[in-house]
């Protein structure tokens, strides 16, 4: 198990946030939070960062080491639904605003990531420059 664990983290680094390239997520049983979370992914996240955070041509994944809560703490994700982000992190081009996800759909989006990331070994790093 651990070395499963490994090769997929191995795998989901060398994808990197900026391939393009979806990376293997696994997914644990979700808290009530996290599953209402999944919902408002779905709605208004996957198209761009893929199914379960995974990535896509579109967007980077966020299950990956780049956005662990010591390098993009949780308010980066609620700045990043308001008022979009420059890119660079990845080659996608900018993100843009996100107006119609409201607060609450943030708080529950980010459960579901947080507990995604938690269950694919990524896990608060402080970020040193």
């Amino acid at each position: 198990m651990l070395v499963g664990g490994v090769a997929i983290l191995i795998s989901n680094m060398a994808a990197g946030p900026g391939s393009g390239i979806p990376i293997d997520v696994k997914v644990p049983a979700l808290s009530a939070e996290a599953t209402s979370g999944l919902a408002s992914f779905n709605k208004n996240c996957a198209s761009c960062h893929g199914p379960n955070a995974s990535g896509s041509k579109q967007g980077p994944p966020l299950i990956h080491t780049i956005y662990n809560p010591g390098h993009h703490a949780d308010g980066a994700f609620f700045l990043a639904a308001k008022t979009g982000v420059r890119q660079h992190h990845w080659t996608f081009g900018n993100m843009p605003p996100q107006p119609h996800v409201t607060d609450r759909d943030v708080t529950s989006i980010l459960a579901y990531i947080r507990e995604l990331q938690r269950a694919n070994g990524i896990v608060y790093k402080a970020h040193n420059m």
